[in-house]
């Protein structure tokens, strides 16, 4: 099992990181329990110890939340966030957004979407703008060559997808 300051270096060592889909970044449910997940990661033996971990990179200051890859949740490093500015013209919008779960009263969780511009802190916006969208859209890897243009049209069944 990885702890939260594995899982947080995890996140900074490869930028791009999925929390649980399939795609063209490494995922961070099956780094945090140390072998590949079929199926949900709720249902996995180690689900009850991946959750924290889980919840707490995703709450991290250095972390950005969002839908980055085929509208799945996706972390985003700081490091990367001038790139990911640089390159939002790649992107739709949606894709930006950064996600944060509230607790309702009910118990449930709810996904919050904060639009780019209103998360986007200011000093990363005047360092997007040194770098050309081809530098950007090399730092951010494989999961900026997919086509991220068309919405998302898609929910998730639960706020971990």
């Amino acid at each position: 099992m990885m702890d939260l300051d594995a899982a947080n270096a995890f996140v900074r060592e490869h930028g791009v990181v999925l929390v649980s889909a399939a795609g063209p970044a490494p995922k961070l449910t099956e780094a945090i329990a140390g072998e590949k997940i079929k199926g949900s990661w709720w249902g996995h033996p180690k689900g009850k110890q991946i959750f924290p971990v889980l919840e707490a990179v995703c709450g991290h200051a250095d972390v950005l939340v969002c839908r980055l890859v085929d509208g799945k949740l996706t972390l985003v490093h700081r490091r990367l966030w001038p790139a990911l500015a640089a390159a939002a013209a790649h992107f739709a919008p949606e894709r930006l957004c950064q996600v944060t779960q509230q607790h309702t009263a009910g118990g449930r969780h709810r996904n919050v979407e904060t639009p780019f511009a209103d998360w986007l802190p200011a000093g990363v916006e005047a360092e997007a703008r040194g770098i050309c969208q081809a530098d950007a859209l090399a730092a951010l890897g494989p999961c900026a060559d997919r086509p991220h243009l068309h919405p998302i049209v898609s929910t998730p069944r639960n706020g971990h997808d």
